[in-house]
C-alpha cells in the first residue's frame, strides 16, 4: 500500500473507484453472450415439446427428453467450472471452454433442425406416424445442445467474475449486464418463435420431410446460431485473459503450490456440505424444491397447452396446433417483458410488503392461482368452440385468447422472484453461517434440478393417466406452489434487515 493511503476499518463504507471505460466494454461484450445462449433456451421452451410430438414421440414420453436440462445443469456446469479454474491453456482459462461450447451449439442445432430430413434420407416415412431415425438424431442433438449451453454459461459467468477483479461493485455491474442480456435473449427467442412465416427468409428450410412448423423451427435456430457465434467471436476477440487482474494469476500459482493434496472434487464438497447445512438453508431448499415442482410443468408444456387445450389443435393435424404454439410463444414473450420490469422492482416491493420472504410467499400463491386458472381458461375455450360452414374448427374467441395470454404475462411476476430471491437468501444464510458462497449456491442448485428431473420422469405418465392432457400437471403445480407459499410465510426465516437483495437473475437448466 502506498504512503498516505489509509486502510478503512470494517465499519467504514468502502468506496470503489468507477469501472474503467475500456473494462466496462469488455464486461458488456462477455455478458452479451447471454443473449445468444438465452435465445436458444427460449426456443427450446416454446417450440421443442410440440416438435418432438410431431416426430412421433407420444406426449407421455416427451417429458423424458427434458431430463437433459437438469442433468447437464447439475453435472456439466460445475465440472467445466472446476476444470476452467485450473486450465493452463495459452488461450486462457475460460475462453477455450466458451469457444468449444459455441461450436457444440452449432453442431447440435444442425442435428435438431435437420433431424426430419436426416431421418427421411435414412428411411423414415413421410407424413404422420413415428419417425424413429429422426427421433434418434433429434435426441442426440437436443442433449448436445443442453450440454453445450451449460458449458457456455459457467465459463461466461466465471470470466465476468475474473474481469470484476473480486470487487463487489464491479461484480454487480457485470451481473446486471448479464441479466439484461438474458432478458434480451428471451424476448428475441420468443418473438422469433411466435412468428409463423419466418421460414420464408430461408426458403430451403421447407422440404418434403420438414413441414412449415419444422421449417420455422429450423429457421429460428439458424438465427440463434448466427447471433451466438457473432457475439461469442466478438467477445473472445475483444477480451483477452492476459489482461485480467494480476491476482488471478497469483491465485493459480498459490493453488498449484498448495500442499500435496489435490482439491476435493466439486460433488464431494456439495454432498459433504449437506451434512452441515444450517436450518435456514434446509428450509430454503424445501421451499425452492416445491417452487420448482410448480414451475416446471408450465415450462415444459406451456405452448403445448395453448395449442391443444386452448386452440383445440391436434399434433400434426391441421393449422390450429401450429397457430396455438405460436400464440404460446407470444405469451412467453409477454411473460419475459413482465419478468424484465418486475426484476427491477423486487427489492423495492420486498421493502414495501415487509420483507422478501413475505413477497416470495405471497407471489407463490399468485403462481398457484394462475396455474389453477388454466383449468378455467381451458373450459372456456371448450365451451366457445366455433366451426365454419365446412365444419372446420376455428381459432378460439378473442376473450379466450386474451385470458390465456394474460395468464402468461401475469406469471412473469412470480417468476422474477423465483429468479432472484432464493439465490439472494442462499447468499445471506451462507454468509451468516460462514459458508462459502459458491458451495451454498451449488447446494441450492440441487433443489432446482432434482424437481426438474422428477417432473421430467413423472410428468408425461401422470398426464397420460388422466387422458393425456396438460391440466393434471398444472394442478400438481398449483398445489406445490401453494405449499411453497405456506412454508415461505410460516417457516422460512427472515433475512437481516440490512441485507441488500441481489437482483442477479438465476435460471433453470
Amino acid at each position: 500500500m502506498e504512503n498516505g493511503t489509509k486502510k478503512l476499518n470494517v465499519s467504514s463504507l468502502a468506496v470503489e473507484q468507477p469501472l474503467p471505460k475500456s473494462k466496462l466494454w469488455k464486461i458488456i461484450m462477455v455478458a452479451s453472450i447471454a443473449a445468444g445462449v438465452q435465445f436458444g433456451w427460449a426456443l427450446q421452451l416454446s417450440l421443442l415439446t410440440p416438435y418432438v410430438q410431431l416426430l412421433g414421440i407420444p406426449h407421455k414420453f416427451a417429458s423424458f427428453i427434458w431430463l437433459c436440462g437438469p442433468i447437464s445443469g447439475m453435472i456439466v456446469q460445475p465440472v467445466v467450472g472446476y476444470y476452467s479454474d485450473n486450465c493452463t491453456s495459452r488461450f486462457g482459462r475460460r475462453r477455450p471452454f466458451i469457444a468449444a461450447g459455441a461450436a457444440l451449439v452449432t453442431i447440435a442445432v444442425f442435428l435438431i433442425g435437420f433431424a426430419a430430413d436426416l431421418g427421411h434420407s435414412s428411411g423414415d416415412p413421410l407424413g404422420k406416424g413415428s419417425k424413429p431415425r429422426a427421433i434418434a438424431v433429434f435426441v442426440v442433438g437436443f442433449w448436445v445442445l443442453d450440454v453445450a449451453n451449460n458449458m457456455l454459461q459457467g465459463p461466461c459467468r466465471a470470466l465476468l467474475a475474473d474481469l470484476s477483479g473480486g470487487k463487489a461493485g464491479r461484480m454487480r455491474t457485470a451481473n446486471a449486464f448479464f441479466s439484461f442480456f438474458m432478458a434480451v435473449g428471451n424476448v428475441l427467442g420468443y418473438a422469433a418463435g411466435s412468428y409463423s412465416r419466418l421460414y420464408k427468409i430461408f426458403p430451403f428450410s421447407k422440404t418434403p420431410a420438414c413441414d412449415i412448423y419444422c421449417a420455422n423451427l429450423k429457421s429460428c435456430f439458424f438465427i440463434a446460431v448466427f447471433l451466438l457465434l457473432s457475439l461469442t467471436t466478438l467477445a473472445l476477440t475483444v477480451v483477452r485473459e492476459n489482461e485480467l487482474p494480476e491476482k488471478d494469476d497469483q491465485e493459480i500459482d498459490e493453488k498449484a503450490a498448495a500442499g500435496g493434496k489435490s482439491k476435493v472434487p466439486f460433488f464431494g464438497e456439495i454432498f459433504g456440505a449437506l451434512k452441515d447445512l444450517p436450518r435456514p438453508m434446509w428450509i430454503l431448499l424445501l421451499v425452492t424444491c416445491l417452487n420448482w415442482i410448480a414451475w416446471f410443468p408450465f415450462f415444459l408444456y406451456d405452448t403445448d397447452w395453448m395449442a391443444k387445450e386452448v386452440y383445440g389443435g391436434k399434433v400434426g393435424d391441421g393449422r390450429l396446433y401450429d397457430l396455438g404454439v405460436h400464440a404460446g410463444a407470444l405469451g412467453l414473450l409477454l411473460n419475459s417483458v413482465v419478468l424484465g420490469f418486475m426484476s427491477l422492482s423486487v427489492e423495492f416491493l420486498g421493502k414495501k410488503i415487509g420483507g422478501v420472504k413475505r413477497l416470495w410467499g405471497i407471489l407463490n400463491f399468485v403462481l398457484a392461482v394462475c396455474m389453477a386458472l388454466t383449468v378455467l381458461v381451458t373450459k372456456m375455450a371448450e365451451k366457445s368452440r366455433q366451426y365454419d360452414a365446412h365444419g372446420t374448427l376455428m381459432a378460439p374467441t378473442s376473450g379466450v385468447k386474451i385470458g390465456a395470454l394474460t395468464l402468461f404475462a401475469v406469471l412473469g411476476i412470480p417468476l422474477a422472484v423465483t429468479f432472484s430471491v432464493p439465490f439472494a437468501l442462499a447468499s445471506i444464510f451462507s454468509s451468516n453461517a460462514g459458508s462459502g458462497q459458491g458451495l451454498s449456491l451449488g447446494v441450492l442448485n440441487l433443489a432446482i434440478v432434482v424437481p426438474q428431473m422428477l417432473v421430467s420422469i413423472a410428468g408425461g405418465p401422470w398426464d397420460d393417466l388422466f387422458g393425456g392432457g396438460n391440466l393434471p400437471g398444472f394442478i400438481v403445480g398449483a398445489v406445490a406452489a401453494a405449499a411453497s407459499g405456506i412454508l415461505a410465510l410460516t417457516m422460512l426465516p427472515s433475512p437481516p434487515a440490512d441485507a441488500k437483495l441481489s437482483t442477479t437473475m438465476g435460471g433453470f437448466h
